[in-house]
């Protein structure tokens, strides 16, 4: 079956509970039209770039799903009419991320993050002409 990754943008007015049990409930839909969800992410509510609605906020949430294209538009259209999604966006991917998202990784306290070598802003570096 083919592999999808769905991010849904909830209204802000809504509790963090209501956006899991809007998030059950399209999951429940795929897994009777046949589909899997593989894993799911809550992102948490986040700022807008732009009001939506009159928006300035919305509760993120990713979906990994392993659905038939039939299912997948079908929870499309139920997203296009709930009155508490501003905005999706499904994409068609070769193979699902088997490690928690950078947007997951970033709710981590800094303690907790991974560390990358080098290439930081406060990383003491040489630049060629700089010996002045």
């Amino acid at each position: 079956m083919p592999l999808y990754e769905s991010v849904l943008i909830a209204r802000q007015d809504i509790s963090a509970s209501q956006a899991d049990a809007l998030a059950d409930d399209f999951s429940k839909s795929i897994e009777e039209n046949g589909g899997k969800v593989v894993s799911r992410e809550n992102w948490g509510l986040r700022t807008l770039a732009y009001r939506i609605k009159k928006n300035r906020k919305g509760h993120y949430i990713l979906l990994n799903i392993d659905a038939p294209t039939a299912t997948v538009q079908e929870m499309e259209r139920q997203m296009r009419l709930h009155e508490y999604i501003l905005r999706f966006l499904t994409l068609k991917v070769d193979e699902l991320a088997t490690e928690p998202s950078l947007m997951v990784q970033n709710l981590a306290p800094r303690d907790e993050r991974p560390h990358h070598a080098g290439g930081g802003v406060n990383d003491k570096q040489t630049v060629k002409g700089d010996d002045q």
